[in-house]
């Protein structure tokens, strides 16, 4: 099965210092070897897989095409059988388990493979892991297929991961590196597995992985993800509900480094404290940057240049980053981490080639995306997938020199920090700009706490997001021919549930609501 957009056809010469098809020649037979190994090496042995979202479903795929027989196992009963879906037509060793589930069904199992999201704490899953029953994450069933000349890029944080690891991919593929982008971001990693196993030649492989990883993938101990470079952005309070405290948050984080050493790079931010006391548990002699010190990414105070000083190859070096197109001052920092991690890769990538990627890079879908600049000068943003209060933190900062009417609203995540939802962060960056206007199942609240906090700006509440698009049309302020108006920016600061599916969804409908203002 191939993935779509990710697998260049651009064979590059030795001259253009990138990975070839020629440097493959030596380590070809290595590569098909291991490929070789790992078709049927399950067979006989049976693979219980938790979990049929996305995740999940590629985890069958690839347990299947590793010979083993397999139990799909999920708790909503409404669920098609994967027998009855075509993907899996014909697989006589599959069989779906839906609604409850005989804990002995699990115990059996040579392997459970465990999507991310489902809580150890169903299934018995936590007592599992302290049995004889390899327990996995779909992330590390997935590593142990991949060979281990494909260089993993794993970025992970609390906000910003989706866009780093878009960035990254995105220099790789104009500089003509093949490459799988995924992992959290959609593409599971198993979707590389099934890949790797159903290539016929080492120089249909990619050379490099950039894998998003959630927090939910890194709970259960790595035995195969080892990635080359490893980022964790920053830490922020959120899936509290799911890791209880800050230090388990910060230590589930942390296993990202666990299994890396000799000349793997760790890139961490410098100032969070929680991250200061544990990641000391998890990386022992792998090389270890910094974002905002040296070695490692620091940026001026302009925040449109970038020094780079990394640690395994030593080049030090500038980067310029005026020319990158994407919403608020925040991604010049994200470019600049991707492309510290892209060229600590070390696959042949200087620093005047990231340089060239930069005007061409944009952010993905429903984070800062600019969807169009109206007739009246008016600039509609769509950051929904800013969910907690430090992601809409961070891009309302970056818009500091664009007034705007900011939407916040939906259901607020609970900081769990003394009784605070946290809104009152937004006080600071909000002064900036025109107009809030909250909605939603939180926008009463978040409304109060910005007054209390001593917003001094317009706070309108209305009931959902379209009553919020419609007011901001009337209040934002046009501009003349020449120079830009005000921006409208959904920024909401919360899950989004109370209305719609998810983020996505929200994003779509603000983008088709924008639309119809016109």
């Amino acid at each position: 099965m191939l993935i779509s957009n990710t697998i260049l056809p651009k064979t590059l010469t030795a001259d253009e210092k990138v990975w070839t098809p020629l440097h493959f020649r030596n380590v070809g037979s290595e590569l098909s070897e291991r490929i070789q190994t790992c078709k049927e090496d399950l067979k006989g042995q049976t693979v219980a897989v938790v979990g049929l979202g996305i995740s999940g479903r590629a985890a069958v795929r690839l347990a299947l095409a590793r010979g083993a027989a397999v139990l799909a196992i999920d708790r909503n009963e409404k669920l098609v059988p994967l027998e009855h879906d075509s993907m899996f037509a014909n697989h006589a060793k599959l069989r779906t388990v839906l609604g409850h589930v005989d804990r002995k069904l699990l115990e059996d199992a040579d392997r459970v493979v465990v999507s991310p999201g489902v809580p150890l704490e169903n299934y018995g899953l936590s007592a599992l892991l302290q049995s004889r029953t390899m327990v996995m994450s779909e992330l590390d069933f997935a590593a142990e297929v991949i060979p281990s000349r494909i260089k993993v890029l794993a970025v992970t944080g609390t906000n910003g991961k989706s866009t780093v690891t878009t960035f990254a991919g995105q220099m790789l593929h104009h500089l003509g590196i093949k490459a799988f982008i995924g992992g959290n971001l959609g593409n599971p990693l198993s979707d590389a597995a099934v890949q790797c196993l159903e290539s016929s030649s080492a120089e249909d492989l990619f050379q490099v992985a950039v894998v998003e990883v959630s927090s939910y993938q890194l709970e259960i101990p790595n035995k195969y993800f080892c990635p080359s470079v490893a980022v964790v952005l920053n830490l922020t309070p959120d899936h509290l509900e799911r890791h209880k405290t800050m230090r388990n948050y910060a230590l589930t984080k942390c296993q990202l480094f666990s299994r890396m050493s000799d000349s793997k790079l760790a890139l961490l931010p410098t100032g969070n404290k929680h991250l200061k006391e544990v990641y000391g548990h998890c990386v022992d002699n792998c090389n270890v940057a910094w974002i905002g010190d040296l070695p490692g990414v620091k940026m001026t105070g302009e925040a449109k240049v970038a020094n780079l000083s990394i640690p395994t190859t030593g080049l030090v070096t500038q980067l310029q980053f005026g020319a990158l197109k994407a919403a608020g001052t925040h991604n010049y920092l994200n470019a600049a981490v991707a492309a510290f991690s892209v060229i600590g890769l070390d696959v042949g990538i200087d620093a005047d080639s990231i340089e060239a990627t930069i005007e061409a890079l944009h952010p993905p879908p429903h984070r800062m995306q600019i969807i169009f600049i109206d007739t009246y000068g008016i600039t509609w943003v769509d950051d929904s997938k800013a969910t907690n209060v430090e992601a809409t933190y961070a891009g309302l900062m970056g818009l500091k020199a664009h007034k705007s009417v900011v939407l916040l609203g939906g259901l607020a995540k609970d900081s769990n920090i003394e009784n605070s939802n946290g809104f009152e962060k937004l006080v600071e960056p909000l002064k900036y700009h025109r107009c809030v206007i909250t909605f939603g199942y939180s926008g009463k609240m978040i409304q109060k706490t910005l007054y209390d906090a001593g917003l001094t700006i317009p706070c309108i509440r209305v009931a959902k997001l379209e009553d919020a698009v419609n007011s901001a049309r009337s209040i934002a302020k046009s501009g003349p021919s020449t120079i830009l108006g005000d921006a409208i920016v959904l920024s909401p600061g919360c899950a989004s549930f109370d209305e719609f599916r998810n983020f996505v969804h929200r994003g779509k409908v603000f983008q088709e609501l924008a639309f119809l203002t016109h």
